[in-house]
């Protein structure tokens, strides 16, 4: 896949990564359908996507509503006479203990996190393998390799989008359409300042969008199926593939109180 010339809808690009995809296939020569609920700043970065490929068209909807992600995946295909790659990037945060939860939390974030993308997908992919090639792409986190603590709502989503995009990509090997994993590390987006959230466990530092929209890019018209961003999150996630007791004991000894006196 190239990706000047191309045809590509991007969710969740008001903002963060998202927005900084969008902008970035634009500058790549990608014709960018750019998709969110907020029509004001998706207005803002439509602008900026146009002033180098002035085909690209904004998609209002709120993907949490899963037949309105399904008929906008489907006028995105329509309106541009075809999707020549889907990056599934919408998301949200859920910092809260387990202990805390409700079910309807747990709903609600499973269904804008991994059901959207599921149906946005499906919605477009028998049209993607008639036609013999496509790629989608599917963003979701190291909180979807990794537990994270109090966002077990969240990294039970994002692991589900693992899973699913891994079994994907082999339903697909022989169709010509590809399946591409993003995995991102933290990055300085809105998510940290989401309200009714618990303040983040994390506190080091934060990547900019760029850097993620850049691989996401590079991913398109590679040939890897997942790619981490930054790349140094891949240790940590082998050392709790290979080590997972080690890892929960960690992460527990770093919850402790320190020694007093």
């Amino acid at each position: 896949m190239h990706l000047a010339g191309a045809t590509v809808l991007v969710t969740g690009a008001s903002s963060g990564i998202g927005a900084a995809t969008a902008e970035h296939l634009a500058e790549r020569g990608a014709t960018v359908g750019l998709v969110a609920r907020r029509a004001d700043r998706l207005a803002e970065v439509l602008e900026r996507c146009r002033a180098h490929a002035p085909s690209c068209a904004a998609f209002v909807a709120d993907l949490a509503d899963l037949e309105g992600a399904e008929a906008v995946a489907r006028d995105a295909w329509e309106a541009f006479g075809g999707l020549d790659v889907l990056v599934n990037n919408a998301a949200m945060p859920m910092r809260r203990a387990a202990t805390d939860l409700r079910p309807d939390d747990v709903a609600a974030v499973m269904d804008l996190n991994f059901h959207s993308p599921v149906r946005m997908t499906l919605a477009v992919l028998d049209r993607m393998v008639a036609r013999g090639s496509g790629v989608v792409v599917n963003v979701s986190s190291t909180g979807g390799r990794l537990g994270i603590l109090h966002e077990a709502a969240y990294c039970a989503a994002k692991f589900a989008l693992c899973g699913w995009s891994e079994s994907l990509a082999l339903d697909l090997w022989d169709t010509g359409v590809d399946v591409r994993l993003i995995v991102p590390g933290p990055f300085a987006t809105e998510i940290w300042d989401a309200p009714d959230n618990e303040p983040a466990a994390y506190d080091g530092p934060l990547e900019e969008p760029i850097v993620a929209a850049r691989a996401i890019a590079d991913a398109i018209e590679g040939d890897a199926f997942e790619t981490y961003t930054p790349g140094d999150m891949r240790g940590v996630v082998e050392f709790k593939t290979t080590a997972i007791d080690a890892f929960l004991a960690a992460t527990i000894d770093a919850m402790r109180p320190g020694d007093v006196g």
